[in-house]
């Protein structure tokens, strides 16, 4: 099978966890690669996803510290100052439309960051998000709920996928800053 440029992209959409703070993503950048999420899949077509974005310094001083970063990197707090995410996309569930979303989050996520990959920028879907904090902070409507959070930037750190040895998953970070990602192989995740 040739590679195509779909199989570059997922290849190239890492998790970051590290960008260049200063690189500014503009608001017209996230719209469009929210119309991608928007275009995609849905569940019963109820598309009861919403999305609070920001992309200015103040409010992404108040979403940061609502986030955990990384839960295999036990000496590490997150992206330094610098470092941070230029902006971020809060995805929330629209309780008036639905109240099972289904896994709409997990494919309107995966055609944000494929979109961000496509344009050179990179992100992290954020699960680990002390919610209630983030929804008072931001004046987030009672009957919207709040499901992860894309941080996202121009990725300043190096990503590598290698093959998983002995059944370990977990990500780790080399003396160089590498991050590695071991991944199984195709022919134990393929049953005939």
């Amino acid at each position: 099978m040739k590679p195509t440029n779909l199989k570059y992209l997922v290849q190239k959409n890492r998790s970051y966890r590290r960008f260049d703070q200063n690189f500014e993503i503009s608001e017209e950048t996230i719209v469009e690669l929210i119309d991608l999420a928007r275009l995609s899949a849905s569940a019963r077509n109820q598309q009861s996803l919403k999305y609070f974005i920001s992309n200015s310094e103040s409010v992404n001083k108040k979403i940061f510290p609502c986030l955990s970063w990384a839960g295999y990197l036990k000496d590490w707090d997150g992206p330094i100052e610098g470092q941070k995410p230029s902006a971020y996309i809060i995805m929330l569930n629209d309780t008036k439309i639905a109240t099972n979303y289904f896994c709409d989050h997990g494919i309107a996520a995966q055609s944000i960051l494929l979109g961000a990959t496509e344009i050179e920028l990179g992100g992290c879907i954020i699960a680990s998000v002390n919610k209630s904090i983030l929804s008072s902070l931001l004046g987030i409507p009672k009957h919207l709920e709040i499901l992860q959070v894309l941080a996202l930037g121009k990725p300043i750190e190096h990503v590598r996928i290698e093959e998983m040895q002995d059944d370990d998953y977990k990500y780790w970070r080399d003396q160089m800053e590498i991050h590695h990602v071991p991944k199984r192989s195709l022919e134990e995740i393929i049953l005939k």
